[in-house]
């Protein structure tokens, strides 16, 4: 079955090309930093690759999600899951949010920033103690004449270091909502779309939280890095992935104005739980390319290394191995690329996509253990890149939304 048209990969050639040119061979360097270099974002943006599915008008490309697709593949392709979790967060879980349900002000002052590169965005929702539990945000909002004053932390925040733009989610207190209270019961909607948001709030099932109304008063806001009583607490040192910059922040007493609330008051649970479904999507397609790029290595490499008087390529356990291999990975990837045309298609895709999460993430580990196994002594040496996929993947189980989350998620959907 062919998924992807001729303008697909037309584009996909230009990522790629930009991607040898521009990116691998700059990989280790950045890792050594521990941050991906600022002007890698306005280069980007001149080729075209910020916000492709947004409308022209705000600098976007006006193309569809399958477009999206190509542009993460291609940057899990780069040996650097660094730079594709950054560029996911910029394009497919921060700037979504404004997109979606910003204000015509907002998407007219921001956007084209985003869509050049200059405006870097982060996405804070996850709290110390929070995890995957988006119900139990404690960041409190409490509106102040034509402001809301913010105070709170977040953790684990891709992009927080060096980004522009931050989307923050905090709780309201419900005695200052101007909305009815939100229903604990979930609701079913139309699917997903890229489209900015009808006057009908989205919303979206999910196991975290909901219960009992913890979900009530949260809501998004817009905060720019200079905004008083902003602060980036911490760098965070990570296992993998170290090229992307992940920090702590801290809110005191931070003034942010009434128009920078992002949709309706109260409603940023449900808003966080759709731009969830487009992180976990984009999850998938990073696991499978980023895979096939580790098993191509892996290939080459037991090519060319000789054992025992003959390449290790022609030692039937390694070949087997490698089939297996290569059958997890194209059923991971024709298992996202289902899921990709139901979203695209605005069905009904909540069960799939958390199928996607839970089986490429898991899928991702065993690829990565037996590729550094067929390395060898050589796997376990950072000189070789299968050494840094081994410890970048390990992410993949747990960010986004767990893979013990996912099973819950696919449970409810199962009415189990």
């Amino acid at each position: 079955m062919k998924i992807f048209e001729p303008h697909h990969e037309m584009f996909r050639q230009a990522v790629r090309a930009f991607v040898q040119k521009e990116v691998e061979p700059h990989v280790e360097e950045w890792e050594q930093a521990g941050e991906i270099p600022k002007s890698i974002w306005p280069r980007m943006g001149a080729l075209g690759f910020l916000g492709v599915e947004y409308d022209e008008k705000y600098g976007g490309a006006g193309a569809d999600v399958l477009t999206t697709a190509v542009l993460c593949e291609e940057m899990a392709r780069a040996r650097c899951a660094s730079l594709a979790m950054a560029v996911g967060v910029h394009t497919d879980m921060a700037s979504p949010h404004l997109y979606w349900t910003g204000s015509e002000a907002l998407k007219e002052k921001y956007l084209p920033a985003i869509c050049r590169g200059e405006a870097l965005t982060a996405i804070a929702v996850t709290e110390p103690g929070g995890g995957s539990d988006v119900a139990a945000i404690r960041t409190r909002a409490v509106r102040d004449g034509d402001h809301y004053v913010l105070d709170g932390s977040k953790m684990f925040i891709t992009n927080g270091v060096l980004a522009d733009l931050y989307f923050v989610a905090a709780r309201i207190q419900d005695s200052l909502l101007t909305t009815k209270p939100l229903t604990t019961k979930p609701l079913t909607t139309k699917p997903l779309t890229t489209k900015p948001l009808a006057t009908k709030p989205l919303t979206l099932p999910s196991p975290q939280g909901g219960e009992g109304g913890r979900h009530r008063g949260i809501s998004m806001f817009l905060v720019e890095r200079n905004t008083p009583g902003f602060t980036v607490s911490r760098k965070l040192d990570k296992m993998g992935n170290r090229a992307s910059d992940t920090a702590e922040l801290a809110f005191e007493g931070m003034r942010v104005p009434v128009e920078n609330l992002l949709g309706a008051e109260g409603q940023g649970f449900y808003e966080v739980m759709r731009v969830f479904q487009r992180e976990r999507l984009v999850a998938g397609l990073h696991a499978v390319a980023g895979c096939e790029r580790a098993l191509e290595d892996t290939i080459a490499y037991v090519q060319q290394r000789h054992a025992f008087d003959e390449p290790l390529s022609r030692k039937q356990v390694v070949r087997h191995k490698l089939a297996d291999l290569a059958t997890l990975i194209e059923a991971g990837r024709w298992l996202t690329y289902a899921a990709c045309l139901k979203y695209r298609d605005r069905e009904e895709a909540v069960k799939e996509i958390s199928m996607v999460k839970l089986f490429t993430a898991e899928m991702a580990q065993k690829v990565a253990y037996d590729c550094v196994q067929l390395h060898g002594g050589y796997g376990y040496m950072r000189e070789y890149p299968i050494e840094r996929f081994f410890r970048d993947i390990r992410l993949m189980t747990i960010g986004g939304g767990t893979s013990e989350i996912m099973k819950e998620v696919i449970a409810k959907q199962m009415a189990i």
